[in-house]
This record gives structure tokens, sequence and C-alpha cells, in this order.
């Protein structure tokens, strides 16, 4: 017998011991007690037990593997900048969480995994979600690597804003968007990336013949969404893998996302089903969306018809209770929900549809919510992020690095932007800066020449050192 084979037959005994001594105690009550309530002992001794066989006190569903993990410092909050991820280590923050309505307190569906090798990508990016980002402090320029399980505007929206500004603040290289095909070419990622381009044409005209101009660039790896189990991504011992989710329309995809012996699953929309179960089956963490099954509360609170409330669900959306039940064959360590609207007084209801089907450790993943994984341990906590945080600067080494391919020109040829986007004409009436600003405080102001050389470093924001 090896100590495995020791340690369940240590817990099973235990187990065994607790129930008989319960037993046991529940027919000594009913020789001093009166009948009714030796019956309600009798039951609460024959009642639920721990799944894990954890001692007593540590509740009905928490695992002994509920431990912080060793890069963290502050058990109860996340402090973003604080706690660089260990080498064998995985966190996942949830950087929105709602379909619809919008809420100060929930944006729309975004999750972000970070790598003890120094990845980090996000699947799904909804509208609000970039501010949470940046709240937690990942540098503009390092958003990237974006997986899409369809395209539904909640689940992409924030992407036109993030590609605005990104290059601005110094993301000079091409914005990775991965995503399904559709039914059509029309309905797949690719087309819908081609008319964000289109769409922001306004923006990235002015960047025409300067350094950020590739910054404007999306590449898109676009896969066939009815290649189940196919790999869309598979860099530095990160695997993607997705199959097919049924929402609405062909192309709604699933992923799961391995690395080092750590594994992580996000569903995307769409209801319960076989394909989810199989390629999501032993996963550490499974996120999967999730609707409360009531659709005259969707009326009452949020103008919803009943009609339309159930329609959605029954073909769009797992249900509280479909998540207990999809989620009771897959087995994870850690199962979560997201992509739910979170109405405080429905957390009971919600859990306990959950509870039906599935014992083990459960939690919903509302923004701000922070996972840390090892092969051993798993930590939940929430970040404490500011309301008025500012963007974080990147590393300027890794700016470099990442936007010139390791190779840094000594110096690069910039463009007028403006020639071919404006009238000369309406700049000529513009006042003269010198009238409104201080003599002491008058710089060489930054017009264009046609054509002028700069240093990259420059250009790129070096700080500026204190007088």
């Amino acid at each position: 017998m090896n100590d495995s084979d020791e340690a369940d037959k240590v817990a099973m005994d235990r187990r065994g011991l607790l129930k008989t001594t319960g037993l046991a105690a529940a027919g000594m009550a009913a020789t001093v007690l009166g009948s009714a309530e030796a019956a309600e002992i009798q039951q609460a001794a024959s009642g639920e037990t721990n799944a894990y066989g954890a001692p007593p006190g540590s509740g009905l569903t928490m695992p002994p593997y509920y431990q912080p993990t060793p890069s963290v410092k502050n058990r109860n909050n996340y402090f973003p900048q604080s706690e660089p991820l260990g080498p064998d280590e995985m966190r996942v923050i949830f950087m929105g969480s709602q379909p619809w309505p919008p809420r100060l307190a929930q944006a729309g569906t975004c999750i972000m995994v970070e790598l003890g090798n120094g990845k980090r990508l996000f699947f799904d990016f909804g509208p609000g979600c970039l501010r949470n980002i940046i709240a937690n402090q990942v540098p503009v320029p390092e958003i990237n690597d974006i997986f899409l399980t369809h395209l539904h505007v909640d689940h992409y929206a924030d992407i036109p804003y993030l590609w605005q500004f990104a290059p601005f603040n110094g993301r000079w290289m091409p914005l990775r968007v991965i995503g399904p095909s559709g039914r059509t070419p029309a309905l797949g990622t690719k087309a819908m990336c081609e008319h964000l381009t289109k769409m922001g044409a306004w923006t990235s005209q002015q960047a025409i013949g300067m350094p950020m101009e590739d910054g404007y660039e999306i590449e898109v790896t676009e896969f066939d969404f009815m290649d189940d189990g196919g790999v869309c991504y598979d860099k530095d011992g990160v695997k993607v893998t997705h199959w097919r989710r049924s929402h609405g329309s062909d192309g709604a995809s699933g992923y799961r996302l391995d690395w080092n012996g750590l594994s992580f699953v996000w569903t995307g929309d769409g209801k319960p089903d076989r394909l989810t179960a199989k390629y999501a089956k032993g996963v550490d963490l499974f996120v999967s969306e999730m609707a409360v099954d009531i659709v005259y509360l969707w009326a009452l609170k949020q103008g919803v018809a009943p009609a339309i409330g159930a329609m959605t669900l029954d073909n769009f959306h797992t249900t509280h209770y479909g998540f207990g039940y999809l989620t009771n064959l897959i087995q994870p360590r850690l199962a979560m929900a997201t992509h739910v609207s979170f109405d405080r007084e429905l957390i009971g209801e919600m859990t306990a549809g959950v509870r039906l089907h599935y014992k083990g450790m459960f939690a919903f993943g509302i923004d701000h919510t922070v996972v840390n994984i090892t092969k051993d341990r798993i930590w939940i906590r929430e970040a404490a992020v500011l309301e008025a945080a500012n963007t974080a600067r990147a590393d300027m080494s890794w700016m470099l690095a990442n936007n010139f391919g390791g190779k840094i020109p000594g110096e690069m040829t910039i463009r007028n932007p403006f020639l071919a986007s404006q009238e000369q004409s309406i700049r000529d009436l513009e006042i003269d800066p010198a009238l409104f600003t201080p003599k002491d405080q008058i710089r060489q102001w930054a017009r264009f020449p046609a054509e002028r050389k700069v240093n990259p470093i420059d250009f790129l924001g070096a700080p500026t050192p204190q007088r």
C-alpha cells in the first residue's frame, strides 16, 4: 500500500467513525429526549457530510487544499504589483462578469490568466473591462493575446477602446486576437476585426508614418470552429484547445488552457453540453456562465418580458441547475460562475440550484475576484484597487524588446501624420500658443515637418530625470 492509498484509507476510516459515532449518539439521545427531538438528531446525523472528508469545522464544501499559495503575501486581499507570481503558479483575475445590464460593480465579461512563465492571456473582452484591467495595474502595452469565445458584443466591446489607445501608450506591435470562424466568412473573427479597423479609420490615419502605426494592425488567428479539440495556441509551453458550444449561432466556442500541469476552462456562453463535459474533465479551474432560472424576476427587475427571458435561457444559456449538473460531470478542483447578474438577494437561490447536483468547491467570479492555483493549493481573494488608479508604466526593457524584436534601431524616420488627414488652412487658423503660454513655460512645440529622424527610446517616453 502506497502513501496515497494509506491516506485514502485513513480518510475513509475517519468518515466511517464520524458516521458511526453520530448514529450512536442519535440512538442514545432517543432514550433521553422525546421522539420529535430524537428524530431531528437522527436526521442531522445522517445528513450532509464534507465531500472531501475534511475534519469538523471545515464546512460542507471546502477542500483541504483550500490554502494560500506560495506567492500570496496578503491572505485577504490581492494588491496589484505586490506579488510576483511563482514559477509553478497560475493566477486568474475576473476583469468583468456581467452580460447585461451594465453596472458600476460589474463590467462586461473578461478573464485574465497569468502564468508563472510570464505569459498573460485574456479570455473575452467585454464592455468596461479595460478600466478594471488598468485598475489592476496591468501595463497597457502588455494587454494582448485576446481569446474570443464568440462575437456577441458583450464579449468584445472594449477591444476598439484598447485598439485606439494602446499604440498611444507604447504598444507598437499588432494587437493579437484569437477566435472562431463562423458559418460564413462574414460571421468570423477575422471579418469582425477587419470591420473594427474600418470603424476606427478616423483614429488610425493619424498614426500613418509614425512609430505606432504597426500598433493599429490586428493579427488575427481564426480557427475552424468545427475542429473540436483543435489547438488554437501553442507557445512557451502554453496550449489552448477549443470546442463548439450551443449558443445561438455557429462559431460559439469554449477554451481549455493547459500549462505546467495546471489547467483552466472558460466555457463562454452556451447550454450545458457533452463536448464541454469531455474537454473540461478534471480541470483545475472550471469557469462557466450562469443565469438564474426565474424569468418572472427578469420582468420585475429589468423589464424583460417573461417570454423573451424564457427563450433566451432555454436556447442560449446555462441555468444554475444546469451549471451544477455539468460541473458534477467534470469534477474540477474549483468551479466558478461568471457572466452572471450578481443580484445579492439571489445568491442563495443560485447556490442552491448548483448544489442540487454538485457538492464540490464553488464560488462566484465577480469583478476583481482573484484565484491563485498551484498543483496542491487554491486560494481566492478580492483585488484591492483604487477608483482613481492610473495606467501602470511598462518596463522599458520590455517595451524595447517587444516593439523592436530585440533589435533596437539607432534612429527612426517619422512623417507628418496630418498632411493627408487635415486641411492645412484649418491648422493655419490656430491661435499661436505663445499668446496663452507663460513665457517661462514655452518649449519647442512638437510641430511636424514632412519628415524627421527621432531616437526610438526618446519617442517611447523614457522617464524624465527629476530636477
